[in-house]
């Protein structure tokens, strides 16, 4: 059987997906809408996914399988602790351009749907894959040695309750603005940096 990541339109319809997905949310968005967009027609979709949910799935999968590429590969270049850390909430940046409130909520809120517990997982099985690139780097002196792994990834998993606090989000301009004030103070905590 042919590699679905090499064939256009099974990209096509992945990265339209993760388009709409990030500024519509879940919900507003329909199948015919990502085929539409993508050029692409529903037989095509559907040979590919069993329904909407599935791609869904499938984008989040992807998406967090190159960023955890992408982390291994910061960690394992030839760089300063701060340099990391700055690439680090670089890439959390881009990986948030353009999400809206309504993503945030379809994905990690609306129980319904199902998505919150298959992200939550996910989440789960990619900290697992990272405890040890996160202990080397606290043996190397890049995180700091005195913090127990399993706090920090607890810790990560609570901040999805946060990001979906109207109270406090309505403080930013935008989610993404909000998700970094997030991580900066998770990585930075109230010390200044650059």
């Amino acid at each position: 059987m042919e590699d679905k990541l090499q064939n256009k339109k099974y990209n096509d319809l992945l990265k339209t997906a993760q388009d709409l997905f990030w500024k519509h949310g879940f919900r507003r968005v329909s199948v015919e809408e990502i085929c539409k967009k993508a050029g692409v027609s529903k037989m095509t979709f559907y040979r590919f996914f069993p329904n909407k949910l599935g791609l869904a799935k499938t984008v989040f999968d992807h998406v967090v399988d190159e960023a955890v590429q992408v982390f291994k590969n910061i960690m394992a270049e030839d760089t300063s602790s701060s340099e990391k850390i700055r690439k680090l909430i670089q890439l959390k940046l881009d990986g948030t351009n353009d999400i809206s409130q309504e993503f945030l909520a379809d994905f990690y809120n609306c129980s319904e749907i199902g998505l919150p517990s298959y992200i939550e997982e996910k989440t789960m099985n990619t900290w697992a894959v990272l405890m040890d690139d996160f202990r080397q780097a606290q043996q190397k002196g890049w995180f700091r040695r005195d913090m127990k792994p399993e706090f920090y990834f607890y810790m990560a998993q609570k901040l999805g309750e946060i990001y979906n606090d109207k109270k406090l989000s309505g403080l930013y301009h935008s989610p993404q603005e909000f998700i970094m004030e997030i991580v900066n103070f998770f990585m930075y905590g109230l010390s200044p940096h650059e």
